[in-house]
């Protein structure tokens, strides 16, 4: 195969004239060409007059070596795959079957491969099923009412589902992983544009479908998901698991669990500091949601001109303030809506969330501010571990917000939130929230430090984006759960260092950032098992 990089066309093009185009940069002729694999598509959007699709192709023709040979740019090369090999079976004795604690992105696809691969995990989620934790979620925005075990972070597939299900990541990836993750999605049911878009997102009405899916394909292959199943503790003997406690009553022996609980699992931090299992607090980032017309935001990317099809465009912002805090978007979700993302009583945070077809009115980002632990120390709860300080501010932060919108998502606009003062009517944006909104003076909500940040890095955001700063935009808040507050330390085979057998692993124990690195993470970890013990064949 050769691969082609940095190849452009209209974004108008047919299939046809990609073909052509391919042909005449490798100067061969119609019949030569055998084969074409999309590796990625991205668009550039420079000259909004001229916008252009970028490709990364393999290409399969009749005489690789003679094209190589007439190549003389580095934009032709020879295509070197590598795909992603899960490793063989090791030699030590599973006693009892691998527990998977958690069926978030990580430990869904922790047991995926752990399952396909003869180990039979038992999948502990302490929420419900996917099909009935949407009407848990629908139900709690309708009237209010929480279910602390099952709600937008907890359930079978952990806070991704209710998000925008973006697949990009930034980790470095020489192992295959990432795409070996987006494989199993379209195995499960993905479109398969996921596999070469530059930013790849699946929207809640279809991550539930694909999640359901592979937990299907989980028990096929002899392993078990049972939902209500909250882990409570942990059987300890000389330094080694031996069991997990499941809803305070029933012990289940294991000499192996991945503990993959997400980054709102507080519960359970607090029970691992019982167990002085090893955690070092880490920074996090705090913030608002913010709300734009789509319209708005599409055309200053794309120009007012740009095709339907491309759908609604998303932006990445980032600023520097001068007291040296950054301020920048996260979770952006085009054509999208503003949840109430609360898994506690009286406390309120928001988070984002697309559909597939991204056709929300609204554009809406996380704008948030990092924060330390030298931050978060005056936090600290008596009688609590000092880890844990992050856990607190997060608990007093959203206990604020659940007072200042009685239980409702507080909301303001910038302008409002510039002057410090509520908000008493909207402008042109209407917000897009799922749950009950109410006007509120976000500014007493969040820390001064965060608040002055936060005007001058959307005011910033200007002379990126116009319109950015708008005084009628819509904020809410509080946006606290942007990832773990603390790091569930691990060693070099991703073992906890204080319990031998306990494997922490993805965003809650703070070794990833999103749905896809998550995910990756779940194969890493399953890897590491798989090289140690025998499977169950």
């Amino acid at each position: 195969m050769i691969r082609i990089q940095q190849l452009k066309l209209p974004v108008t093009h047919t299939q046809e004239e990609l073909e052509q185009k391919i042909r005449k940069t490798l100067k061969i002729g119609k019949h030569d060409l055998q084969e074409i694999e999309l590796l990625r598509r991205s668009i550039d959007a420079r000259k909004k007059s001229e916008l252009k699709y970028v490709y990364q192709l393999d290409v399969k023709v009749k005489d690789e070596n003679a094209v190589l040979r007439k190549a003389k740019n580095n934009q032709i090369v020879k295509a070197e795959k590598k795909p992603y090999v899960f490793p063989k079976s090791g030699e030590q004795t599973l006693v009892h079957r691998p527990v998977i604690i958690g069926s978030g992105p990580a430990g869904l696809f922790c047991a995926y491969v752990l399952a396909k691969h003869g180990y039979r995990p038992l999948v502990l989620e302490r929420g419900e099923s996917a099909e009935q934790r949407k009407k848990s979620v629908d139900a709690f925005w309708k009237t209010g009412v929480l279910n602390p075990e099952s709600n937008v972070q907890f359930g079978e597939g952990g806070a991704g589902t209710f998000s925008d299900g973006k697949l990009n990541t930034s980790v470095k990836d020489p192992s295959g992983r990432n795409r070996e993750v987006l494989r199993i999605f379209t195995e499960c049911g993905a479109p398969e544009e996921i596999l070469y878009d530059q930013k790849p997102h699946l929207g809640t009405d279809q991550l539930i479908g694909i999640v359901t899916t592979m937990r299907k394909k989980i028990e096929a292959w002899g392993g078990e998901v049972r939902f209500g199943a909250k882990v409570t503790d942990f059987g300890i003997e000389n330094g080694r698991l031996t069991s997990v406690t499941v809803n305070e009553t029933e012990k289940i022996a294991s000499e192996t669990a991945v503990l993959a609980i997400g980054h709102s699992a507080r519960d359970t931090f607090f029970k691992l500091c019982e167990n002085k299992i090893s955690m070092e607090a880490k920074s996090f980032a705090v913030g608002v949601r913010i709300e734009h017309p789509q319209k708005m935001i599409t055309e200053d990317q794309y120009g007012p001109e740009a095709p339907d099809f491309l759908g609604a465009a998303p932006y990445k912002l980032t600023n520097q303030c001068e007291n040296g805090r950054g301020v920048y978007s996260f979770c952006m979700c085009p054509g999208g809506y503003v949840v109430n993302a609360s898994s506690e009583a009286e406390r309120t945070c928001v988070n984002g969330m697309s559909y597939s077809d991204r056709e929300g009115k609204n554009a809406n980002s996380a704008m948030i501010v990092t924060v330390t632990p030298e931050d978060y120390r005056p936090y600290h709860v008596e009688g609590t571990p000092d880890v844990l300080d992050g856990v607190a501010f997060q608990r007093a932060l959203e206990h604020a917000a659940w007072e200042a919108g009685k239980g409702k998502v507080p909301v303001q606009l910038f302008g409002d939130f510039c002057e410090n003062r509520v908000s008493t009517a909207l402008g042109e944006v209407t917000p897009s929230i799922c749950g009950e909104w109410i006007f509120a003076n976000l500014r007493e909500v969040l820390p001064t430090f965060i608040g002055d940040s936060l005007v001058e890095g959307i005011r910033a955001s200007e002379r990126k984006i116009h319109g950015f700063s708008r005084p009628d935009a819509v904020l809410s808040g509080v946006e606290a759960r942007t990832s773990s507050p603390v790091r569930i330390v691990r060693n070099e085979t991703l073992e906890s260092p204080s319990l031998t057998g306990l494997y922490p692993c993805g965003e809650g124990a703070g070794y990833a950032g999103g749905i896809t690195s998550a995910a990756m993470d779940g194969l890493k970890t399953a890897e590491e098992i798989a090289k140690k013990y025998m499977n169950f064949s």
